[in-house]
């Protein structure tokens, strides 16, 4: 019996409790709490009309609701707060509540106090969801019962009671997630760290000291897992509590994970051991490479290396990262949606070896794109913007040329909507060419989430004739 979780249960019943946003993890969790007799009331900015679904999938639970318009008014004497994890967790009416004595906590956090299974956790700027995913795969391919849940789009605490000591939990992550996580997680791997959100961060100190959460409450019996080739993430194993493993692309480690004669590489413990070469990778480029050194970090010593070299020669990668669509007259068109920073567009039009030609741009989250500038001038050969972030994309783009004399002759394109964005591409393209989108920029300027725009990316190439 999970007495932790049985305690939940017995308090939770008599608390008042408020779920903040009703959407993808917390609809679940507004279902869950309900079945245990609990009273919510749910509280979303969108007006009745557009969470017409939503509500319409709830009709049969007994609900409150405060919707649209001033919809924290009546956020007042509240036991328990489950906020969404996009609600940063210091404005004015959760810190009123605070102070009043309510509990601010989420689905997430909740889900981790609880879960009595061996937690791994992915988080970083880029790579999380490909890295949660390949460690999930491994895992399951030794033959454990794995549960993959949290960023990567399955909430998980209307599950827990399914879940057993022996099983395995793997979750992405993100940012806002770990802002106010206080809970330990077993295994921990932290992918990179660079500039990101700091349109809902205040800076990136505060960005930075989320993503230490992730390993902050270990214990010496857990393990961290950190990218050596990445300043940022290396200075975490100062504060490591438990084990550190680095993964190093770059450097020949003493140990940890790291690249030898072209192989993915385990050192340590006394011996050496090659696990799969690089080159034999299903998914293309340098940063998958990464990928998976971390991946094997986190679960070398809970399976057999053939579990790993399975999954690498199969795994064919996840939706909307770098994912083919469909090849038109010779010209190859790649999904990659997930691409929001700077980094993860340079990773992936690097993940290509020749010249691309390249949709961006979308939501401005305030990051710096003047790293872009030299990918762009080295691997592009059609500049296609869109959205908010066009004019800083093209402006990193000019800056380079300026600095280095190259690339004047690259042309760039501007549209208003994604549909003209995929047309000019293709009519821009010659046989063997690749149209990647990857706008190194968030989607909420035209479209509810890189999901969205990555499905109507494909959508409108699936249409082109």
């Amino acid at each position: 019996m999970n007495e932790k979780l049985e305690q939940f249960k017995r308090e939770i019943v008599d608390k008042k409790v408020a779920v903040l946003g009703i959407g993808i993890s917390n609809t679940p969790l507004i279902k869950y709490l309900c079945k245990l007799g609990v009273r919510v009331t749910a509280f979303d900015m969108a007006e009745e009309s557009a969470l017409k679904p939503v509500l319409d999938s709830l009709s049969g639970f007994d609900v409150e609701y405060s919707l649209g318009n001033g919809y924290l008014d009546k956020l007042k004497g509240f036991d328990v707060i489950f906020k969404t994890p996009k609600i940063r967790f210091d404005i004015p009416p959760l810190l009123k509540e605070a102070e009043a004595g309510a509990e601010i906590t989420s689905e997430m956090e909740v889900f981790c106090r609880l879960c009595p299974a061996r937690i791994f956790a992915v988080t970083g700027s880029d790579g999380k969801t490909t890295t949660t995913t390949i460690i999930y795969n491994i895992l399951k391919r030794h033959g454990y019962k794995c549960w993959l849940g949290g960023n990567i789009g399955t909430p998980l605490l209307d599950r827990i009671d399914q879940i057993e000591p022996s099983d395995m939990v793997i979750l992405e992550l993100s940012s806002f997630q770990l802002h106010t996580m206080r809970n330990r997680i077993h295994t921990a791997v932290v992918t990179n760290v660079t500039p990101n959100h700091l349109d809902v961060h205040k800076s990136m100190q505060e960005y930075i000291c989320a993503k230490k959460n992730i390993f902050l409450y270990q214990n010496e019996n857990d393990t961290l897992v950190l990218n050596y080739d990445n300043l940022t993430t290396r200075s975490f194993a100062g504060e490591a509590v438990g084990k550190t493993v680095f993964f190093s692309r770059l450097k020949e480690l003493d140990s940890g994970i790291l690249l030898k004669n072209g192989a993915i590489t385990f050192r340590g413990e006394g011996r050496e051991l090659e696990i799969i070469k690089a080159d034999d990778i299903r998914l293309p480029g340098v940063h998958n490479i990464e990928n998976y050194m971390a991946a094997i970090a986190a679960t070398i010593e809970f399976v057999k290396p053939e579990d790993i070299r399975y999954v690498a020669l199969n795994f064919g990668g996840v939706e909307h990262r770098n994912e083919f669509v469909r090849k038109l007259k010779g010209v190859s068109f790649y999904n990659d949606s997930i691409g929001s920073s700077p980094t993860r567009t340079i990773a992936s039009i690097n993940s290509f070896k020749g010249r691309v030609i390249l949709i961006a741009g979308g939501y401005d989250k305030h990051i710096p794109y003047g790293v872009m500038g030299k990918t762009l001038v080295d691997k592009v050969k059609c500049l296609v913007l869109v959205g908010q972030t066009a004019d800083l994309i093209e402006a990193a783009f000019r800056d380079e040329i300026k600095k280095t004399g190259r690339g004047g002759e690259i042309p760039v394109i501007h549209c208003s909507l994604l549909e003209e964005a995929v047309r000019k591409a293709y009519e821009n393209a010659v046989i063997n060419d690749v149209v990647l989108l990857s706008p190194a920029s968030a989607s909420f300027d035209m479209f509810r989430n890189f999901e969205e725009r990555g499905l109507a990316f494909k959508r409108i190439v699936n249409g082109l004739s």
